[in-house]
């Protein structure tokens, strides 16, 4: 069983965009567990590999995303504690492989619109990492300090959710704005 530590932050990051769609008309679970797999590589090109939607043997939610954070490869098994249309916390225990070898780490994946008026919604993608202690013993191993991690992973992931945090505003917003297919139209 992996044990997180929940009192360590490795590293933490949030960013917002606003997008010109009315905040009724955004659903942002809808639009995480029906995303296609070209769509979520297009929200950070060249970091996101792959994504697909599933469900954890309970039944929950979960959301299944392949990137490079860094020079981390990162495959997150994202479980969804809240799936609403305004808000979404998705709880990931993802391993990471390195240059060095394999880990594990927690992200907690944050995505959240506010109504700014009738037109506009603020979109706000927050990213937290907890170490895992098979982490904390891997850097130990390769004689990497708790700073030297904490300040690479942090510089890596936060320049990740900067650029990725717009892409996938517009994408929700280009979900929201999207007309159903109506039977008669096929």
């Amino acid at each position: 069983m992996t044990v997180i530590r929940s009192d360590l932050v490795l590293s933490q990051s949030a960013f917002s965009h606003i997008i010109d769609v009315p905040f009724e008309k955004v659903d942002i679970a809808k639009w995480l567990f029906t995303l296609p797999d070209a769509e979520y590589q297009r929200c950070a090109p060249p970091d996101h590999i792959a994504a697909g939607a599933t469900y954890t043997d309970d039944g929950r939610r979960m959301s299944i995303n392949v990137e490079m954070i860094g020079t981390g490869l990162v495959v997150q098994h994202y479980v969804g504690e809240v799936t609403e249309a305004a808000h979404c916390r998705m709880v990931s225990t993802s391993d990471v492989f390195t240059p060095l070898g394999r880990t594990k780490v927690q992200v907690i994946w944050d995505l959240s619109a506010k109504k700014i008026d009738a037109h506009r919604t603020e979109y706000t993608n927050a990213v937290i990492s907890h170490p895992a202690e098979e982490f904390l013993a891997f850097i130990k191993q390769h004689d990497i300090s708790w700073e030297k991690a904490c300040s690479d992973r942090q510089q890596s992931s936060g320049d990740h959710n900067r650029r990725e945090t717009p892409l996938f505003a517009e994408s929700i917003a280009r979900a929201a704005l999207a007309r159903p297919i109506k039977r008669q139209d096929l």
